[in-house]
This record gives structure tokens, sequence and C-alpha cells, in this order.
């Protein structure tokens, strides 16, 4: 193929199964941020101030595009803004560690409160990563920006404490579904938001839907329908969705077939290669050890990142989140290998 495609080009072709001159090489942001303390030292623009300050915010998501050679800009730079909005304590952190829950608000799913349609976007930190979005999306017409938003299994076990909602989810099933079908309507409202400010694709990231901790018979039942419900509503809005599973996926292999988003991104013990086979064709994401991002030399990144691409992975990228110790210099080896 002669045509070279701009960044934004080339990934929603490849989100739309046309085929592109090479894979792209992105980090969508949220849990995989890529806000490192390399960039941030260089550029000045830091965190957790960039997370509530809408200028800020699209400064450093523009610095980070810049200096990584990530193809795409992503924001927020966490995956607390939603439970943020609906109740829960967020500790900021510092320069060097990601925002947290400090307290979930609830103490069981029994216990949840159902707040208005619209509590999230219409909350100020959804605000500000909206008006980031409209800002970077108008500022960068050729960068794809994406929306990073919280799955809703993830975003539900914000709300009440992680352990407590897994155990509810045989002791105490139908609360359990109410809980997360609450969630998912406030996260497609918010999803929305992000899409109408310019973001072109929304990535849902939902690191407590693993197959390690749900196991096969509740990723079927919780993660995969509320996944669908929230891929389905984006994809109403014309805007395609990428959507990132953590840990080992061959136990819930089948369940992921049933799975809408446009792209499976997975952590690094997943064979990708075989992964796409056995699933017919899917498109997917990844995955580079973020372990080797951090701690490996060149020659390994690079060699990772050219074997990913000849075996026709759709889409290049660190396998989960970046530490925020991960040297800038090993990011730009892994980019430069694919770019």
């Amino acid at each position: 193929m002669s045509d070279v495609f701009s960044p934004k080009e080339r990934l929603l072709r490849t989100l739309n199964k046309r085929k592109t001159e090479r894979p792209p090489v992105i980090c969508p942001g949220g849990m995989m941020n890529s806000a490192i303390v390399d960039v941030m030292t260089e550029t000045g623009h830091t965190l957790p101030a960039a997370h509530s300050d809408s200028r800020l915010m699209s400064a450093l998501a523009a610095d980070v595009h810049r200096l990584t050679g990530f193809e795409n800009i992503g924001v927020p730079f966490c995956m607390t803004v939603e439970a943020e909005a609906l109740g829960s304590r967020v500790d900021f952190g510092t320069l060097e560690c990601e925002p947290k829950i400090s307290f979930e608000v609830f103490p069981d799913v029994e216990s949840v409160e159902f707040l208005p349609p619209g509590t999230v976007a219409k909350s100020e930190r959804a605000g500000t990563v909206a008006q980031s979005v409209y800002h970077l999306s108008e500022k960068y017409p050729d960068i794809p920006v994406i929306g990073s938003v919280t799955g809703p299994i993830s975003a539900a076990a914000s709300l009440v404490s992680p352990m407590t909602f897994l155990k509810q989810l045989r002791k105490s099933k139908e609360a359990a579904h109410r809980a997360a079908d609450y969630v998912t309507w406030q996260l497609i409202e918010y999803a929305a938001l992000l899409a109408d400010n310019g973001a072109c694709v929304i990535s849902i990231a939902d690191p407590t839907a693993t197959g390690e901790i749900l196991g096969p018979r509740f990723f079927d039942e919780f993660a995969v329908p509320y996944l669908n419900k929230l891929t389905d509503a984006v994809h109403a809005l014309g805007v395609p969705v990428i959507a990132h599973i953590c840990g080992d996926v061959n136990m819930v292999k089948p369940c992921l077939a049933k799975l809408r988003a446009d792209a499976l991104s997975t952590d690094a013990m997943v064979n990708l290669q075989k992964l796409k086979e056995e699933l017919g064709g899917v498109t997917v994401m990844g995955n580079v050890s973020t372990y080797m991002l951090e701690s490996d030399n060149g020659e390994a990144i690079s060699k990772n990142a050219r074997r990913l691409v000849e075996q026709g992975i759709d889409i290049i990228a660190p396998a989960c989140g970046l530490s925020t110790s991960t040297p800038l210099k090993n990011i730009q080896t892994l980019t430069g290998a694919v770019t």
C-alpha cells in the first residue's frame, strides 16, 4: 500500500477493519496513562494539578503525544473521574503517584444510592476532561483524541469496596446487577459528553473485570453485558470503542468473542496472534510489557515491538498502565520501532 495516512485516519481505518500502511502505535490514557515523570519534568506541565485544570490537562496530553511518539492524545490521566462524581473519595496522588480511591462511598451493593442521570457527565471533573477533549480535537485535527472511560465493573467496585463488591456478585446478585446497571448508564452519558466534544474513539478499561478475578461464569454474567451496553451506546453515536481487559484471558476466551468493542486490548502474557486467530480475526491491540518498558534495554523493546508488527497485531500499545518512572527513551524506542 502506497498511501500514508494521518494518525487519525490510520487508527480509525484500523478500527473499521480497513487496510493501512502499518499499524498505529498508541496509548489511550485513563488506566493506560502515559504522563510519565520524564515528560512532566521536561515540560513543567505536571500532575496532580492537571487533573482539575483543562488547559493544563490539554498541555500535558499534547506533551505526551509530542515527546513519546504515541500517535494519539489521551485524557484523562486516571480512573477516578466517575467514582468521585458518584460519591467516593479520591487521593489525587503526586507527580510520581497516580490518583486512587481512598474511600468507597457505600459499604455494600444494597446501600448504593442511585443519583440522578447525568451526575457524572455534569460533574466538575467530567467538564474539565470534556473541555480538554474539545480544545485538543480542535487544535490537532489529524491526531486521534481518545476519551478514556472506566469500565462498568471497575467503576461499580469504586463505589463499594472491591472485595465486598466481588463477594456480592454471588451473594447479592440482584443488587449487584442494579449497581452495575446504574453505573453503566452514568458511564454512557459521560462517554457521550466526550464524544460530543470531539473524542473520535472511546477507550474502556475494566481492570477489575478479569478472568482471574471473576472467572468465566461471572465474567459472562457481569462483565460482558455491561461492557456491551456501554459499547453499543457509544456505537450509536458513530464512535468506535477499544476495550482493555487485564490479566490472563485464557479462561474467559469464549466470552471475549461476545464483546462488541472494535478492538480488544490485553495484558502482556496473552499471545495476541493466537487470540486473533481463535476469535475469528478480532482486531487486537497491545501488548508490549510495561515491565519491559520500565526496566529493559532498548534492543529488547524494539525487538518486541517489531515482532508484534510482523505477527499482524493491529494496534501496537503498552500492555497495561505504564509506571510513571518509565524512561522516556524506552517509550521512544517502542514508538520508533513501529513508525
